[in-house]
């Protein structure tokens, strides 16, 4: 996930843009609700934690609150400093740095993680949406609106079927966000439904922005303590977004060589797996739940759990086959029914 970059400097053209110092703390507040979103996901990828909280339900919903904001914002930036007139020469440098750093994260990812590499993120959407945004900083705002609530329903719609989502689950069409398919990849933000919240932001900023720039929030400036650095953050956030994932990792990286993984690293995704693989060769759901918390403790206490992450010898596998359904056995007398 990423903020979109400050046009500060841009080339000036009459009339100047306005700057909202509040709008740049949002921006800066995003940034910190991403970095500690993406401090969470590498916890629980160098298994630092118990299990990645990042990838639960509401890690999720998090992440989908958080690019929400940033694409809002995105909107509401367009307005500042596009809304009496297109700059160009803005519009380009803006393009050239974000689509630049999108192109970087790709390579980036490409070669870390190779099988979920991140093809079209964040930074990827707020390139192309900046720009599909442009003409509708001067349609009617009531246009921009109806648009924007049928970008966002527009994946629902494939999804009931009302459309074939079929020829969009096309991997060259994965930007679009129609298809049923849901692609491998850390970081995954199609256009359908994400740009409707840069419209959102437009008719946001359009309609509220000049009311804002005349109250006391507006005319704040952020000139000391706290507020002043997180305005900053807020001004520079694509240096900022680019520079804090690499230092996190390596940060966290060199705790996990001092300290080793978390001692409950792994068990919630081994009882995930064990469980749906139990119920998949006829086992029942509730004794399955029960066998995999027992599998999980019988194969610590005979000292093959660390060797479970990794692959079995033959003997091992006995043992370990062994254990598996002796806890079967005991659970299907302990388990609710049905």
């Amino acid at each position: 996930m990423a903020p979109s970059p400050s046009d500060s400097d841009a080339a000036p053209v009459p009339p100047p843009r306005m700057r909202i110092d509040a709008l740049d703390v949002a921006r800066g507040l995003a940034l910190a609700a991403m970095a500690a979103y993406h401090a969470t996901w590498d916890l629980g990828y160098l298994r630092l934690t118990p299990e990645n909280y990042a990838l639960t339900p509401p890690g999720r919903i998090a992440a989908h609150l958080i690019a929400g904001s940033f694409l809002i914002l995105v909107g509401a930036g367009l307005v500042l400093a596009h809304g009496t007139g297109i700059r160009r020469r803005a519009v380009l440098t803006r393009f050239a740095s974000i689509g630049g750093a999108a192109l970087a994260v790709t390579v980036a990812t490409y070669l870390l993680f190779p099988g979920s590499y991140v093809f079209f993120g964040i930074l990827h959407c707020i390139a192309v949406a900046s720009v599909l945004a442009l003409p509708f900083l001067f349609a009617p705002a009531v246009v921009t609106a109806v648009c924007a609530a049928l970008v966002i329903a527009a994946p629902g719609v494939a999804g009931w079927g009302l459309a074939d989502g079929s020829a969009l689950d096309s991997p060259v069409l994965f930007f679009l966000g129609l298809g049923k398919t849901l692609p491998q990849t850390n970081d995954y933000v199609p256009l359908f439904p994400w740009f409707g919240l840069v419209l959102v932001g437009i008719v946001a900023g359009r309609l509220g922005g000049p009311r804002l720039a005349k109250t006391r929030l507006g005319r704040w400036r952020a000139v000391r303590g706290p507020g002043r650095a997180t305005a900053w953050a807020g001004r520079h956030s694509l240096a900022v977004y680019l520079v804090h994932q690499p230092v996190l990792l390596a940060l966290f990286s060199g705790i996990a060589a001092l300290t080793g993984p978390h001692p409950r690293a792994g068990e919630a995704e081994f009882r995930t797996v064990y469980a749906r693989n139990c119920v998949a060769t006829g086992g029942e759901a509730a004794a399955c739940r029960v066998a995999a918390r027992c599998v999980v403790g019988a194969f610590r206490r005979d000292g093959l759990w660390a060797q479970a992450q990794r692959t079995f010898t033959v003997a091992e596998r006995a043992r370990a086959q062994a254990l598996s359904q002796g806890c079967y056995e005991a659970a299907e007398g302990t388990a609710p029914a049905p």
